[in-house]
């Protein structure tokens, strides 16, 4: 059995008892199973949907991607029936509820844990290039690259469920739970943040590998926005299209904050959390978990309140932020009070090569503004940027119909490039794939 590592948070010895047994559990060996199919209206099983015609090419898509894998069932032990139960979830759970969250989502799509190294594997829901029945396919030329997206911190892939039906009605698009979030397998990161951003982008690259994507259009929101160009600087063939939304981590912390600006109780929380992982206090929550993220983040029933209309989400980020921290350990470890990045993207994003467009998409009623687009777009003028009316910072939630049609414009300009440098290639290949005059309002 592993050490049991005693976290400030769980300091109980019967607490700190059963996580060690779960983690052993959950660390166990993975077997490997058959490729199993969702769709989301649950309402037609397996293979119905094989036999259908409109799921046969997906998969062959599916075929090229590694095998698909899960997590042991946690097994049932006297010591655990015995050990009291703190945070009311676990894998499973968080199963149910992205279940939950993708019974809203009508196209069919296929979900696996995509193997990488050291025993690892990155959850994935991936839906098919594939026409519906009374469509004409478009030549092979027209295609587009795969559109791949990357959620935030404290997210997961089933937080898309108002953009995917939309995003893959013209080409392939795979959303994943980053390494170390969500069903993704969640590992010891390492402490030094440049060694822990690293890990994030090898993990994604083996991921690219496995499915055997030659190039993308890689979208990140917050995080995972950070982690896209991350990847972009060290993998530049890959990346056809690069898209932030809404970014984490661009501008470095003032030099000489106006720290009495801050409240005296925020800065004594400050203080006091410092040696906690973030979202520690849900976790120390205990049964009042669930309850703390509906009252804390109720906001959230409202973004997504035209398919829901209970407290479906809110169930979602518990079940995804309860678990083992791991990624967002690392991302702790990647941060400095009071939430600034150790490593600014900013001073660093003009290392992106100049035949890859950038395009940052803002909410006009968001936290982070966007300051850090236009400070780049001064060096690159060919970058662009839209700012979304009425979206906050979870733009493709607040304002869906809007952020879809907008990321379905970035593909479809992605495309026609495309299909511009096959017929008139570049000499050097280093004319910048699309030009903005400025940022534009939706």
């Amino acid at each position: 059995m592993r050490r049991c590592v005693r976290t400030p948070e769980f300091s109980r010895t019967c607490v700190c008892l059963r996580l060690c047994v779960r983690e052993t559990i959950y660390r166990m060996p993975l077997s490997v199973w058959a490729c199993g199919r969702g769709r989301g209206s649950g309402g037609r099983d397996t293979r119905q949907r094989a036999s259908d015609g409109k799921t046969r090419s997906s998969q062959s898509t599916m075929r090229r991607m590694a095998e698909e894998i899960q997590p042991t069932k946690e097994q049932s032990s006297w010591i655990l029936s015995w050990l009291p139960s703190w945070c009311p979830t676990s894998p499973s759970h968080l199963k149910d509820a992205e279940e939950k969250m993708l019974k809203s989502v009508n196209r069919p799509f296929s979900r696996q844990h995509v193997r990488i190294s050291n025993n690892n594997y990155l959850w994935t829901v991936a839906f098919s290039t594939w026409p519906q029945p009374g469509c004409h396919p478009e030549p092979p030329a027209r295609h587009r690259s795969p559109l791949v997206l990357l959620h935030g911190f404290g997210g997961g892939v089933a937080l898309w469920a108002q953009n995917l039906d939309s995003l893959s009605s013209s080409g392939p698009v795979y959303g994943l739970d980053l390494l170390g979030f969500g069903r993704s397998s969640r590992p010891q990161f390492c402490t030094d943040p440049e060694g822990a951003e690293d890990q994030f982008v090898e993990a994604l690259e083996e991921w690219r590998e496995k499915v055997g994507l030659e190039e993308m259009v890689l979208l990140g929101h917050n995080l995972g926005g950070y982690l896209s160009a991350a990847y972009t600087f060290k993998y530049p063939q890959r990346v056809k299209h690069l898209v932030l939304v809404e970014p984490w981590g661009f501008p470095a912390r003032p030099e000489n904050p106006n720290h009495h600006s801050i409240p005296v109780w925020i800065r004594a929380m400050g203080a006091v959390m410092s040696p906690f992982n973030p979202l520690a206090g849900l976790r120390l929550a205990g049964p009042l978990g669930p309850m703390l993220v509906q009252t804390i983040r109720s906001d959230f029933k409202q973004k997504y309140s035209s398919v829901f209309d209970d407290n479906t989400v809110s169930d979602y980020i518990y079940h995804l932020n309860a678990q083992t921290p791991s990624g967002e350990t690392a991302f702790t470890n990647m941060t400095i009070p009071y939430g600034w990045a150790r490593r600014p993207m900013l001073e660093r994003i003009g290392q992106v090569q100049a035949h890859i467009p950038v395009s940052f998409i803002y909410g006009s009623r968001s936290s982070i503004d966007s300051d850090s687009g236009y400070a780049f777009k001064k060096t690159r003028p060919d970058v662009q940027i839209t700012v979304i009316r009425g979206a906050g910072h979870y733009v493709f939630a607040d304002q869906p119909d809007d952020f879809n049609q907008t990321v379905l414009q970035i593909l479809a300009g992605t495309r026609d490039e495309g299909a511009k440098r096959r017929d008139h290639p570049h000499p050097d290949d280093t004319t910048p794939a699309r030009t903005h005059a400025g940022g534009r309002a939706v």
